[in-house]
């Protein structure tokens, strides 16, 4: 093998580990577009838990770019995800919850670009909003997704106020 081919394989594993998954879990994908080079292109469903509130996951969508750039991790992944968070099982509070705080983050491309999942305490109602968008260095995206997770009423949320 070349030093030219080695840097190349280098360079693509290197930008294979800037992209990979965090804190979610693959749960699963669909195939949305044949691509002759790489993988397809698809929708993936992730899961992560709410490092704050235990008892709390959230399942996360969003578009995977496949071909040839996607592959390498140089491709852009579209800005169109959806979030559902649930209950999966007794709620406990690790401390003071700010009113807002980003519980998730992902490189959505190698260039400044991330899917944001942020939980938002809605006191008067005593639940917890986690909101999903993508942002960009210089421009971000209005598309969005919201989802919230009722708090039992004898159980207020433990925030910081105002």
């Amino acid at each position: 093998m070349n030093t030219t081919r080695l840097c190349r394989a280098i360079f693509g594993l290197a930008l294979l580990g800037l992209a990979s998954h965090g804190r979610a879990e693959n749960i699963g994908s669909v195939d949305t577009a044949f691509q002759l080079l790489g993988p397809d292109h698809k929708v993936v469903v992730e899961v992560f838990d709410d490092p704050r509130v235990a008892g709390v996951s959230c399942y996360l969508s969003r578009a995977k770019t496949g071909g040839f750039k996607g592959a390498i991790g140089l491709a852009e992944d579209k800005a169109e995800s959806s979030v559902a968070c649930r209950q999966v099982g007794p709620l406990r509070f690790n401390g003071v919850l700010p009113q807002q705080e980003e519980v998730f983050s992902e490189r959505a491309s190698i260039f400044f670009k991330h899917v944001r999942v942020v939980r938002m305490v809605d006191v008067k109602r005593n639940a917890l909003v986690y909101l999903v968008y993508s942002d960009r260095l210089i421009d971000g995206s209005p598309k969005n997704s919201v989802t919230a997770v009722p708090v039992p009423a004898e159980q207020p949320i433990p925030t910081k106020r105002k």
